[in-house]
């Protein structure tokens, strides 16, 4: 019996394993990125906006040589822009205490950040101060930095939905076909950061609420598409889900602990709640629809 393959969610076939090597063998003078755009092209693989998801499938072809499926080509260039991509030091912000009522700590501005001169500060202090460190998002993403009289607040991120979670998934009411289709509908707040100097009552919950009105004009925007639903994960061992509640986030249950590539079906990391927050009122309609 032939071991399936599934990569982010995606069932690779074995005839489609063949016309990869079929591709390198008839163009040995293709690069990795060609190669990629190739198979993206052939297969149809393409983000919402239209754009070709290269880095996702150059993530599977390289998984598919480590694994001996497949023989790439040596690289002929090492990208800019990896996985791995880490900030390069400690930023320099103000760190005086800020301990005001949110109602007297003047104007609170949230900025999108991604491809301006405010990511690597933005990116510097997730390093810093956020306990799960910095990790470069792939897929669609977007990041913000919160602002009041020039001093940040507050960094989040918001990514690309996981491709399964069984509480949101029995939530929402969708199949797993209608579910590959409309997954980009949903976007998580993968980072969440208060900076430590900054006691501001309140304020976590107001800037959830802020994200709710701005981040899907901004991913429109972005990414020629709607969102209609956020989701995230709290670590209950660490935090308490407080803001999100307070935010009228709904809590739809808890992850299994078994993590995207798990083979063991038993627990093998902390336990998450997860809350949803539907951005529509008919977002079960879109969702399960389109």
């Amino acid at each position: 019996m032939e071991q399936e393959l599934v990569y982010r969610g995606r069932r690779v076939t074995q005839e489609e394993i063949a016309f990869i090597r079929e591709l390198i063998l008839t163009n040995q003078k293709m690069s990795r990125q060609s190669i990629s755009r190739e198979v993206c092209r052939a297969w149809g693989w393409r983000q919402p906006n239209g754009i070709l998801k290269d880095i996702v499938c150059r993530g599977l072809l390289l998984k598919l040589h480590r694994d001996g499926h497949i023989t790439l080509p040596a690289p002929k260039s090492r990208p800019k822009n990896t996985f791995n991509r880490k900030p390069k030091g400690p930023v320099e912000v103000d760190r005086t205490l800020i301990e005001f009522p949110l109602d007297e700590i003047g104007p609170i501005e949230l900025h999108r950040v991604r491809r301006t001169p405010l990511e690597r500060i933005h990116d510097g202090l997730i390093a810093q101060y956020h306990y799960l460190g910095y990790t470069q998002p792939v897929g669609e993403h977007l990041k913000y930095i919160a602002l009041a009289n020039g001093r940040p607040l507050a960094c989040l991120v918001w990514s690309s939905a996981p491709y399964h979670i069984g509480c949101r998934d029995r939530f929402i009411g969708w199949s797993k076909e209608i579910r590959k289709k409309n997954l980009s509908l949903i976007v998580n707040n993968t980072r969440f950061l208060i900076l430590p100097w900054v006691r501001v009552r309140y304020l976590a919950s107001h800037l959830l609420g802020l994200a709710s009105r701005i981040v899907p004009q901004d991913w429109q925007d972005f990414y020629k598409h709607p969102i209609v639903f956020f989701e995230t994960f709290v670590d209950t061992e660490r935090f308490k889900g407080t803001c999100y509640k307070a935010a009228n986030w709904i809590h739809l249950g808890q992850t299994t602990g078994r993590g995207k590539n798990d083979k063991t079906h038993k627990p093998n990391r902390s336990l998450k709640a997860v809350f949803g927050y539907p951005l529509s009122k008919d977002f079960r309609e879109v969702l399960c629809h389109g």
